[in-house]
């Protein structure tokens, strides 16, 4: 009787767990294309992925859903679920992230030299583009307009900080 009870339990733990990739699944289904190819899923689960979206009946959705959860049994969940916590803001390394290239804009925003310590430290960054996006975000503070140069100058901040952290954690895999 107890080896029963076992494979009951078995059973229903296999059950969550599909029910729970199946879910991570669904998740995929509400983000962008973009941010589907920025994960590297396997080709046939980014293209069901694909079609779930162009698909309306109802149906026809729930099978789509269905083979979506079946794909995600082959996947690696754990690429996945990191990248949505990520895009969720839930990850406290990358709020931190977030923090320091906040930071980093205001001393830049600040003081002039301090476009000349940020280029010594991401030698990739392009110096007179972060130059004319300082220039212009502290005009648009002067004259009190819409922060249109203080956000583009944070996504530069971020993407270059962003690529040099990226670059390093992939040499620290090797």
């Amino acid at each position: 009787m107890s080896n029963h009870e076992q494979e009951w339990v078995s059973k229903t733990q296999m059950k969550k767990q599909m029910d729970s990739l199946q879910d991570l699944g669904m998740q995929l289904t509400k983000l962008s294309t973009d941010a589907l190819k920025k994960i590297g899923l396997p080709e046939d689960l980014y293209e069901a992925v694909a079609e779930y979206k162009k698909i309306t009946s109802n149906g026809a959705r729930k099978r789509q859903a269905q083979y979506i959860g079946r794909l995600m049994r082959d996947a690696d969940p754990e690429p996945i679920e990191r990248y949505l916590a990520k895009l969720r803001g839930d990850n406290a390394a990358h709020n931190a992230f977030l923090q320091r290239v906040e930071q980093t804009r205001e001393r830049l925003i600040a003081a002039d030299d301090a476009l000349t310590a940020f280029i010594a430290d991401y030698p990739q960054a392009d110096a007179g583009k972060l130059r004319t996006l300082i220039r212009n975000t502290r005009k648009e503070q002067e004259l009190n307009k819409p922060p249109k140069n203080f956000r583009a100058l944070f996504q530069e901040i971020r993407t270059i900080m962003d690529e040099q952290q990226n670059q390093t954690d992939d040499g620290a895999d090797e």
